[in-house]
């Protein structure tokens, strides 16, 4: 029997520790393969996707694989299922989803009694994004950013003072009217003009003093109280695509979040 050569413990030493592969369970997978004809666009906001038994049979695995995989996506509000006529794209259009993502009620629990708020669009511009609002939206600084600022207002009360930016490149060509004019909310529009829809969103927010300008735009006393909720949104594979900042008045309202 040859002799085995000398152990060389230096390059043992040199030599990279080698992970254990990651487990993926199949219906994560299968999962992974839908997001991807998602963020394809494959199939549309609204539209219905295939059958299990199409899907099942496109990625050879069980029909029990893919309603899993669908089970999960459904709970993340990606996708919709209607008894009796399939599963469907989520779109911010529905009502249940816009709710998502509007957290600020009356007092009196009711949504939207008085209806969709009015928006006035105060500026839209493009722009060259800073240093912050690089690092929230993962582009480099002076990247073009479509910056917008707006007051929404219910029932004649100017309510909500936001400030959004926006990638400049997946939003080339976005202007205050289409902002203004556009009968939905502004998810909606992002869906249906841009093919961008967010998917999920982190907020933080923190109490304030309205600032003489903040104040004016709102119609409140200098140093009234305000909500200040800042906001990144993410479409599909955690891809930032808006920055916002809003400053809520609560004298009338409440912000109401949903804990499961």
């Amino acid at each position: 029997m040859p002799a085995l050569p000398p152990f060389d413990d230096t390059a043992a030493d040199a030599a990279p520790v080698q992970a254990a592969p990651s487990f993926s369970p199949l219906y994560q997978q299968i999962k992974a393969l839908i997001l991807q004809s998602l963020q394809g666009g494959e199939w549309k906001p609204g539209e219905a996707i295939p059958s299990e038994m199409d899907l099942a049979a496109r990625f050879r695995v069980s029909q029990g694989t893919v309603r899993k995989a669908i089970d999960e996506l459904a709970a993340e509000n990606l996708l919709v299922r209607r008894q009796g006529k399939g599963t469907f794209v989520a779109t911010h259009a529905e009502q249940h989803v816009q709710y998502r993502f509007l957290r600020l009620v009356p007092d009196s629990g009711e949504r939207d009694p008085q209806g969709a708020a009015d928006r006035a669009i105060l500026e839209c511009r493009r722009t060259r994004a800073s240093a912050e609002v690089a690092r929230a939206l993962g582009l480099r600084t002076s990247d073009a950013v479509v910056q917008v600022r707006r007051v929404l207002t219910f029932a004649g009360v100017p309510t909500i003072l936001e400030d959004i930016w926006l990638p400049g490149v997946a939003f080339k060509g976005l202007t205050a009217e289409q902002m203004a004019d556009f009968q939905g909310p502004t998810y909606a529009m992002f869906e249906l003009e841009f093919g961008v829809r967010m998917v999920r969103a982190e907020e933080k927010i923190r109490a304030v003093a309205a600032d003489e300008q903040q104040a004016q735009l709102l119609q409140v006393a200098p140093g009234m109280p305000l909500l200040s909720v800042e906001r990144i949104a993410y479409t599909y594979n955690d891809v930032p695509m808006e920055l916002r900042r809003g400053l809520y008045r609560t004298d009338d309202r409440h912000y109401r979040n949903e804990l499961n």
